[in-house]
């Protein structure tokens, strides 16, 4: 089966489906839609905003906008998953009552969801039935498959409390002492920040601390110091007024022409492009 990578004219809805020994993720880690995560075969380890966690087949991960992700450790073994990514434009569309429906959604940066043997199976239907929508290509074929991840969402959000994040295996102590380092660098970002200031503050050894950032984050110190300062830029260019070099300067870029280098990086755009409208 041929993968499956879908995006319509304005990113406001994309899917992929992917069955793989190896990993692949787009660049862009975060984004203005909410993502489902639904991993339909095998083992991965997944970190979201701070932490890194086991997910296992079945499980599904409904990720907020602008929360930083990624697959974190590639070398477990073949694997197979959905990723939809739908915004919130498109759940208005179907009913006025929808922040009432999926409400945990709009609540948490991030949630698992853990559903009994029933609604995993219909899960497991929907999953295969926005496959089949996005190969064949028939008449109404997007909305079609929009409606399909509503269906997933409000299953999801039906048994959210069924699953405490905090209850969910982390793959080591290693793990949960680079959370530490990532919260860190969350709260601090629009500092000045460096391996060695970093590797100093939680006495560890600079190669120590690159060495397992990247392993168990999946993106290296700069990648994602880098993604967590251009996140928050996207934000202020979005709901504020401030000049561009006011918001590089904000979030922690010394010099403006980096900023828009690495913003472009991140995103696929210059920073003008979110003041659209504006």
């Amino acid at each position: 089966m041929a993968d499956i990578h879908y995006e319509n004219g304005d990113g406001t809805f994309t899917v992929s489906h992917r069955k793989a020994r190896s990993h692949h993720m787009p660049v862009s880690h975060f984004h203005s839609t909410y993502e489902i995560f639904y991993l339909m075969d095998g083992k991965r380890e997944f970190f979201i905003k701070d932490r890194t966690m086991v997910v296992s087949a079945g499980d599904v991960i409904l990720i907020a906008p602008n929360v930083l992700h990624r697959t974190a450790n590639t070398e477990l073994p073949g694997h197979e998953r959905l990723v939809v990514n739908i915004h919130e434009s498109h759940m208005a569309a179907v009913n006025g009552a929808y922040a009432d429906v999926l409400q945990p959604l709009f609540e948490h940066d991030y949630l698992i969801a853990r559903c009994p043997l029933q609604e995993l199976l219909a899960i497991g239907t929907l999953a295969q039935r926005v496959i089949r929508e996005m190969q064949e290509m028939k008449p109404g074929y997007e909305m079609y498959a929009q409606t399909l991840a509503l269906q997933l969402l409000i299953i999801c959000c039906r048994h959210i409390a069924d699953t405490r994040t905090e209850q969910l295996e982390s793959p080591s102590p290693m793990h949960e002492r680079i959370s530490g380092v990532v919260r860190y660098i969350n709260s601090y970002y629009m500092h000045e920040l460096s391996l060695s200031l970093l590797a100093e503050q939680f006495y560890v050894s600079p190669y120590y601390l690159s060495r397992f950032f990247k392993e168990a984050t999946g993106f290296t110190f700069v990648e994602y110091l880098n993604s967590v300062r251009i996140k928050e830029a996207k934000k202020l260019l979005e709901s504020s007024a401030l000049k561009v070099h006011q918001i590089a300067a904000k979030v922690g870029f010394g010099s403006v022409t980096h900023f828009g280098r690495v913003f472009k990086e991140v995103t696929g755009h210059a920073p003008l492009f979110y003041r659209k409208g504006r």
